[in-house]
């Protein structure tokens, strides 16, 4: 029960994020005070951007604030040079690959769709994650499972956008499910790297590389700093940094607890 509780908490945050992106692309008004945001438009490379900026502000929190929680992280960091914890290092930097790809696909997804659409979309994952983990780990659903499956496939389905809206709304869609299914595959990665090895670490790594990767996609796919207003994209990259860290911690302690 504890488990499932602690996810909830991660859910929470992982919403508080989301919103802070549609801001970051959508001028949006902040309970009613006052209207900001639409700082950059939803393209990939921007998403890579604010990929970037979020990481390299989450690690060196992580970094600094994980070792008063849990001691001993620099010591797992130092077992993985060790040839038996191959397995581990390995499923921490597919992590990491997934956790990158997943956040990209859904920034831009965020950027392009009503926020309500693009949540229901994401919060689909646990249909792939059933789907994974009977495939990959032999766990099979029941009866109760498939029910549950069938009423979160209605609900998503019910906030798509009508038929005769943008095309563009369609490319959210889109990118929305394809980010709910590859955060399912790396919830499958996660859980299967936990029966060895701890949480708090694995979710550092899987940081850290996304980190290295949006910073190699900004070299692969330049995005145009002229005039970009830097103030609010820090300040959005912040909050959404300690959310995304905030809600990949608790899900991956939840994780482990369920």
């Amino acid at each position: 029960m504890l488990g499932y509780c602690i996810i909830v908490l991660a859910a929470i945050c992982f919403s508080v994020q989301n919103l802070v992106a549609r801001v970051l692309f959508t001028p949006s008004s902040v309970m009613g005070w006052f209207e900001t945001g639409g700082f950059v438009a939803a393209t990939l490379p921007n998403s890579f951007l604010l990929l970037f900026m979020r990481m390299v502000l989450g690690v060196p929190l992580m970094v600094m604030l994980l070792p008063q929680v849990y001691p001993h992280l620099w010591q797992d960091f130092a077992h993985l040079k060790q040839p038996e914890y191959r397995r581990e290092l390995g499923l921490a930097l597919a992590g990491g690959g997934l956790m990158f790809l997943y956040l990209g696909l859904l920034y831009v997804a965020v950027g392009r769709l009503a926020t309500g659409i693009a949540l229901s979309l994401f919060f689909t994952f646990p249909v792939y994650t059933a789907l994974i983990s009977w495939g990959w780990l032999g766990q099979r659903l029941s009866g109760w499972g498939w029910g549950i499956m069938a009423l979160i496939g209605l609900g998503s389905g019910l906030t798509l956008p009508l038929q005769g809206q943008a095309t563009v709304s369609w490319l959210g869609v889109s990118f929305g499910l394809a980010s709910a299914g590859v955060y399912a595959l790396y919830t499958v990665v996660a859980q299967k790297a936990f029966e060895t090895f701890h949480p708090l670490p694995f979710t550092t790594i899987s940081f850290a590389a996304t980190l290295l990767l949006s910073g190699v996609s900004l070299l692969i796919s330049p995005v145009r700093w002229e005039g970009l207003p830097w103030l609010g994209l820090w300040i959005g990259a912040l909050v959404s940094a300690l959310a995304t860290a905030t809600g990949h911690l608790l899900n991956n302690l939840g994780i482990r607890r369920v």
